[in-house]
């Protein structure tokens, strides 16, 4: 991704997906990002969630601990097979140090508590994408092949 994408970027709206089974979680989520310049798209399951990145890149996908049909570490998983993966952000309502220390130490970027708190969600949706635009920025020492192209 090359300096002018990521500058016309940052004027568009960022793409954020929730995969939660709970209708709850979407709601909050949604009242939270309501005038911000994030679009939140929602998966209730992670094959829905996987046909949705193939078509869509986002930077930044928030994840509920257990699924119907897998866990967070089943979507990271998935999401490292994807051209320019998001960054991961787990969310448990019982989120103890065993959960943070797995997250960090598995290759997620963090864990938010439930209820979602509006200033936690803000403060860690920002930090993501900016961990997600800054890796795809990055000259590296050697020829990238990957373009993300425009989120």
């Amino acid at each position: 991704m090359t300096s002018e994408n990521i500058k016309a970027v940052s004027l568009r709206i960022v793409k954020v997906l929730l995969i939660s089974p709970f209708d709850e979680d979407h709601r909050d989520l949604r009242e939270i990002l309501r005038h911000s310049n994030w679009q939140q798209h929602e998966a209730r399951t992670l094959v829905g969630a996987l046909g949705f990145l193939q078509d869509n890149p986002t930077p930044v996908v928030i994840c509920e601990a257990e699924l119907p049909d897998g866990t967070w570490k089943d979507v990271l998983a998935r999401l490292a097979l994807i051209k320019c993966p998001p960054v991961l952000v787990v969310s448990a309502r019982l989120a103890d140090e065993k959960l943070w220390s797995e997250v960090l130490h598995l290759g997620g970027y963090n864990v938010l508590v439930k209820p979602l708190n509006m200033k936690e969600v803000f403060r860690v949706v920002s930090f993501s994408w900016l961990l997600w635009k800054n890796l795809w920025d990055r000259p590296l020492p050697y020829a990238r092949s990957v373009q993300c192209g425009a989120i």
